[in-house]
């Protein structure tokens, strides 16, 4: 597969990388690292990044802003993106061809091309082993790409913590460290919270409820954030924070939005991603998303992860 998205990229003038709503690092690790790769590689080619910003993520990377006309004839790619329906930008449609690259198990196998490996720690990570296998004919990466890449994996690995790290995740980090770039800065704008975020992360600490079962849940409502001055996008970073509770075995933080709660599903063991596959999410073994309308459904989902968990043989 890495073959043929290399004779597709070679063959196209204007290439455009798009990736999923709500944006992680890993989500603009792989979509940019790609671009910068590719710009490196083929300063004659015209590529781009797409999609809606995230703040907190402008360390990274900013976005271009292109007209509908730039896709015409234009090869498009869509990385850490499981479903058409999650793609920021649906723009992604009018390019000639769609490729997909992702590491989320594939219930949505859209594209003309895809490139999907669940056994990845993050998209960032398949884009770095795509550049190895390009190295010999082209493909160049520089300190940029390096450090998003790096950025990349570092996020969606936890750094390095999460059982999806493997000896070749290690390996890739190692390599890519070599580039000029400050893994200082890069984790400092990474992982540092502004004073209203730590006061609600402990907010979490003291009100989430936690069942016999090693089930845990917090419900972060429109009228809490506001108190925090924290966006939903905000809270949904401290969704790690339960990790460390002794006996806990699957959480679920469930965050108001404008037009849904938005449900944030982590586990140390039970498979979780069929609970959000139940409430229209979906999603990693481990790390998933679903989405629900009322807070009546919160008992629906926690009901579902119970047993789960009740379920679940180590």
């Amino acid at each position: 597969m890495n073959e043929k998205i290399l004779e597709m990229i070679e063959q196209y003038e204007t290439i455009i990388v798009h990736r999923h709503v709500r944006p992680d690092p890993d989500a603009y690790g792989s979509q940019c690292g790609l671009v910068e790769i590719l710009k490196a590689s083929y300063p004659n080619k015209k590529v781009y990044a797409v999609g809606k910003e995230e703040r907190s993520l402008h360390f990274m990377r900013r976005l271009d802003i292109i007209e509908d006309e730039v896709y015409k004839g234009a090869l498009v790619i869509v990385c850490d993106t499981a479903n058409e329906e999650r793609i920021c930008d649906r723009r992604y449609t009018l390019g000639d061809k769609l490729i997909k690259i992702d590491h989320h198990p594939n219930e949505d196998p859209y594209g003309d091309l895809l490139w999907v490996d669940t056994s990845a720690s993050s998209c960032s990570e398949m884009i770095y082993e795509f550049y190895l296998f390009g190295k010999d004919r082209g493909l160049k990466l520089n300190d940029e790409a390096a450090r998003l890449l790096f950025g990349g994996i570092v996020g969606d690995t936890g750094r390095f913590l999460f059982p999806s790290t493997t000896d070749k995740t290690f390996a890739y980090a190692g390599e890519l460290i070599h580039y000029d770039f400050s893994r200082t800065e890069l984790f400092d704008k990474m992982y540092e919270r502004d004073t209203n975020i730590i006061k609600l992360n402990g907010y979490i600490l003291q009100n989430f409820e936690m069942q016999h079962n090693g089930v845990a849940s917090v419900m972060l409502t429109k009228k809490l954030l506001d108190e925090y001055n924290a966006e939903p996008s905000e809270a949904s970073l401290l969704v790690g924070t339960l990790g460390d509770v002794k006996g806990i075995k699957a959480w679920a933080f469930f965050i108001e939005e404008e037009d849904q709660i938005r449900v944030r599903l982590r586990s140390k063991g039970p498979v979780i991603n069929g609970v959000a596959r139940k409430f229209k999410g979906g999603g990693h073994p481990l790390a998933s998303g679903a989405s629900i309308h009322s807070w009546d459904e919160v008992e629906h989902v926690i009901k579902e992860l119970s047993e789960v968990c009740d379920n679940y043989q180590q």
